[in-house]
C-alpha cells in the first residue's frame, strides 16, 4: 500500500502533470508542423525543384542505387527548423512579458544598514527622554 501511495503522490505532483501536458501538446504540435511541411511548404516552395528532378514528393528523393532517402531527411530538417523557430518566438514572448512585469514592479528600497538602525534607536530613545 505504501508504494501505491508514493506513486500517486509522485504522479499528482504539479511538475509531472505539467510535463505530461507539455508532451501531449508537443505531439499535437509536431503533427501540425509535419502537415505544414508536407502539405504546404513542400508543394508551394519546393515544387519547382521537385519537378526539375521529375518527382512528386520530397520523400522520393533518394541517392541513386541506394535506399538512402535524403528527401525525407530534408523534410524532417525543415520541420525541426519550424518547431525551433516557434519555440524561440514563444520563449521570446514569455521573456519580454516577464521583463515588463519586472519593470512595472517598483524596486523595494534597500534595508537600512546596522549603523542607521542603531542611530534611529538612539534618536528614538533621546526623543522619549526629552
Amino acid at each position: 500500500m505504501g508504494f501505491a501511495k508514493e506513486f500517486k503522490e509522485f504522479a499528482m505532483r504539479g511538475n509531472v502533470v505539467d510535463l505530461a501536458v507539455g508532451v501531449i501538446i508537443g505531439g499535437a504540435f509536431g503533427k501540425i508542423v509535419s502537415s505544414l511541411v508536407d502539405d504546404i511548404i513542400t508543394p508551394a516552395i519546393l515544387t519547382p525543384a521537385l519537378k526539375a528532378a521529375n518527382l512528386d514528393n520530397l520523400a522520393d528523393l533518394v541517392i541513386p542505387g541506394t535506399a538512402i532517402k535524403y528527401g525525407n531527411f530534408l523534410s524532417q530538417v525543415i520541420a525541426f527548423i519550424i518547431v525551433a523557430f516557434a519555440l524561440f518566438l514563444i520563449i521570446k514572448g514569455i521573456n519580454s512579458f516577464k521583463k515588463k512585469e519586472e519593470e512595472a514592479a517598483p524596486a523595494a528600497p534597500p534595508a537600512p544598514s546596522k549603523e542607521e538602525t542603531l542611530l534611529a534607536e538612539i534618536r528614538d530613545l533621546l526623543k522619549a527622554k526629552a
